[in-house]
C-alpha cells in the first residue's frame, strides 16, 4: 500500500531523514520505534505533504506522491493523526468531528462515521457539546483520532499516541488502535513506547538518526537483545 524509496528530508541544512526505506502492506500495523530525534516524526510528516523530501519516493498504492499537496494525500486515503493532538479548542466536539470531513460531500456518510465515532468512543458523544479544550488529555486524543476517522482513511498515520497519558488511558487508546486495524483501516504508527507498539503490530522498524538500522516481524524485534535493551528497558 505505501513504499518509501531512499528518502532524504530536511529541516533547512539539518539532515533528518537518511535514505529511508520502508513498505506497509494493507491491513497491517506497522510501528516505527526509536528515541527522540530518530526521525520518526519526520516520516509521518513527509509522507502526508507537510514536510517534502528532498531526494527519494513515496508511493502510496502505486502512486507517486512525493510532491503532491497535503489535501490531495488526504483525498487519497491517508490522514495523519498529530503528536499532541492538535485539536481545535474553541470548537466542540462535534465540530472537530466535522472538521475532519471538510473534503467530503456525503451528507449521510458523514452521519453515519460520526455515529461510528461514538461507538468507538462513548465519551465524546457525552462532551459533543463541549468546547476541545476542556478535554482531559486522553479525551483530546481520542477526539483526534476520531477526527482522522471521519475522513475516512485507509491509510492512518499516528504519531505518539499515547504522549501524555496515564497507563490505563494508554491501554483504551491502543486497543481502540487495535479495532481501527481489524476495521480494515491500515495503520503506521510511531510511539516511544516500544513495548505496546510492538506488542499490536505486525511490523516494525528501528530508527537512529534518521536511518533503519532493523525491521521484521514485530514478536521477532521483542525477543532482540538489542531492542529489549534499547527501548524495552530489559537488560
Amino acid at each position: 500500500m505505501l513504499k518509501l524509496e531512499d528518502i532524504h528530508t530536511y529541516y533547512g541544512n539539518i539532515h533528518a531523514i537518511k535514505g529511508l526505506s520502508l513498505e506497509v502492506n494493507q491491513g497491517e500495523i506497522v510501528t516505527l520505534i526509536g528515541s527522540n530525534g530518530a526521525g520518526k516524526s519526520t516520516t509521518l510528516m513527509s509522507i502526508s505533504g507537510i514536510t517534502r523530501p528532498r531526494m527519494g519516493k513515496i508511493l502510496f498504492e502505486g502512486e507517486d506522491i512525493t510532491n503532491a499537496l497535503t489535501d490531495k494525500i488526504v483525498g487519497m486515503g491517508i490522514t495523519q493523526v498529530p503528536e499532541g493532538r492538535m485539536i481545535f479548542p474553541r470548537l466542540t466536539v462535534y465540530e472537530n468531528l466535522l472538521m475532519g470531513a471538510y473534503l467530503r460531500k456525503d451528507r449521510k456518510g458523514i452521519k453515519r462515521d460520526e455515529e461510528k465515532s461514538f461507538e468507538l468512543f462513548p465519551i465524546l458523544k457525552e462532551r459533543r457539546k463541549q468546547a476541545g479544550g476542556t478535554l482531559s488529555g486522553g479525551e483530546q486524543q481520542m477526539l483526534a483520532i476520531a477526527r482522522a476517522l471521519m475522513a475516512q482513511p485507509r491509510l492512518l498515520l499516528l504519531d505518539e499516541p499515547s504522549l501524555g497519558l496515564a497507563p490505563i488511558v494508554v491501554e483504551n487508546i491502543f486497543e481502540v488502535i487495535t479495532q481501527i486495524n481489524s476495521d480494515g483501516t491500515t495503520i503506521l504508527l510511531v510511539e516511544q513506547n516500544a513495548q505496546m507498539a510492538l506488542q499490536i503490530a505486525h511490523k516494525g522498524y528501528v530508527l537512529e538518526t534518521g536511518k533503519v538500522i532493523m525491521e521484521g516481524p514485530a514478536r521477532e524485534l521483542m525477543e532482540n537483545p538489542r531492542v529489549q535493551e534499547a527501548y524495552l528497558g530489559i537488560d
